[in-house]
């Protein structure tokens, strides 16, 4: 193996999420979900943009997979939209809606493209916020059980694996706390950290329910967006700090995943706000998974310090460099320090990085290319830190880039965007940006280009 390339076996992949990417919002029977009413909602998403339509990939999606199969895509993430194969969150199921997955999944293994599905990416039925305020509710976890029980009896034949939940913070904090995303309900800190709690609970008893389904047929894992620390110098007092800090500022979702239980410090941090919880529960919430999925787009920087915690945080200056978001700070590095932290704290043996990639600056030239020149330097420098990971015996088994196409951006609405694919929201055409030819080259040569 030359020294740029990857592992024989390592997977090359795109992902996307359903809110994002589907529209077809009212028809075939879809419920509403918590993202249809927030974005609905006047001045809560940039130019009151909604993903009613977005890029229309659930009348598209074979234009779609043979754009990836140019590409050279070998395994699309995407997500399952819950309302739509179940409008009311429960009990009743809608054909159509489980129809149009498999109509997608077919398609990609015609392509000779793996399917990985997402079980919650955010849109939750607007049911189950109405009758028991979403995750605030346990109601809500044997809900999401139910679902995932549903899903594995239809799906489980046909994809690679299975991912529970994506990015807990995202729907937990920013929606009941921040207020950025659905349902932009502010709550106590209690509150709070009852509803990461109930998120948590909700993961674990999803993959029980997979696992009752199809045993360990298919892999079952979590797609986790931690905070990734990383040493300001490589120097040994520094990574034992960063390491500290990667288990220790995220004791409240994927260490407890990882570890079956609260860290010390979360708990005298939080006081009489800590999660009420039972040892059943964290129990449930420490189901051993098969990998853990990773979404790295920024870095943490942090030193040694002669403080409690043997650890600070660096706040990075105002002209540190980011790409297209200010919250994108340019630091490749998170890739092999995910990696590393991941192995040297909790044993971790498979690990995909599930979404990569950055907001970036699309020029279109006269004759309709599409350039975006940034997000290749970003995509290309952590590409090489995933190398330098796999090359020092850290486990990263596949790399999903984010994403496939233009779309909904959240909060965002139309006005960022993060795909190797361009979108033309008026007329929907697809073109390929100029990442998306680095992106084949990359996979067609299976190394660094």
């Amino acid at each position: 193996m030359s020294p740029d390339s990857f592992p024989e076996k390592f997977l090359w992949g795109c992902a996307t999420a359903s809110y994002q990417v589907e529209g077809a919002a009212n028809e075939d029977g879809r419920g509403k979900s918590i993202w249809d009413t927030f974005s609905h909602t006047p001045g809560n998403v940039k130019n009151n943009d909604t993903g009613d339509i977005s890029v229309d990939q659930y009348h598209r999606y074979k234009e779609d997979i043979a754009i990836m199969k140019d590409i050279g895509i070998q395994a699309y993430r995407f997500s399952v939209s819950w309302p739509r194969v179940m409008p009311a969150g429960r009990r009743a199921v809608n054909q159509k809606g489980l129809d149009y997955y498999h109509r997608l999944i077919d398609a990609l293994l015609d392509a000779g493209i793996q399917p990985w599905m997402t079980l919650f990416h955010w849109d939750l039925p607007q049911a189950l916020q109405d009758d028991f305020g979403g995750w605030k509710s346990v109601e809500t976890t044997d809900c999401f059980a139910d679902y995932a029980t549903l899903i594995a009896e239809q799906y489980a034949d046909k994809v690679n694996g299975f991912f529970t939940v994506n990015e807990l913070f995202s729907y937990t904090d920013q929606g009941y706390d921040a207020c950025v995303f659905p349902p932009g309900i502010k709550v106590g800190r209690k509150i709070r950290n009852q509803i990461r709690h109930h998120a948590l609970l909700g993961h674990g008893k999803a993959v029980l329910a997979l696992r009752a389904v199809t045993g360990n047929k298919v892999p079952v894992g979590i797609a986790e967006n931690p905070k990734i620390y990383v040493p300001i110098i490589e120097t040994q007092e520094h990574i034992e700090a960063s390491r500290c800090a990667m288990r220790i500022e995220n004791s409240h979702f994927i260490t407890a995943v990882l570890e079956e239980q609260y860290t010390p410090e979360y708990l005298i941090r939080e006081g009489a706000d800590a999660p009420d919880f039972t040892a059943e529960e964290m129990q449930i919430i420490g189901t051993p998974l098969d990998f853990i999925g990773i979404n790295a787009y920024y870095p943490t920087y942090v030193r040694a310090a002669s403080n409690a915690l043997g650890y600070e945080i660096i706040p990075v200056p105002e002209k540190y460099p980011v790409m297209g978001k200010p919250w994108i700070k340019f630091g490749p590095q998170i890739i092999y320090w995910s990696a590393r932290h991941l192995k040297e704290i909790w044993d971790i043996e498979n690990l995909y990085i599930t979404e990569n990639g950055c907001a970036a600056t699309d020029q279109i030239t006269p004759d309709g290319k599409v350039l975006d020149v940034d997000r290749i330097l970003y995509l290309r420098e952590h590409f090489r830190s995933a190398k330098r990971a796999i090359d020092e015996g850290y486990p990263i088994k596949g790399y999903f880039v984010w994403s496939l196409i233009d779309n909904f951006e959240w909060a965002d609405g139309y006005d960022t965007r993060f795909g190797i694919v361009y979108a033309d929201y008026k007329t929907l055409k697809r073109t390929p940006k100029l990442s998306a030819g680095f992106l084949k080259k990359t996979i067609s040569n299976n190394h660094l280009v």
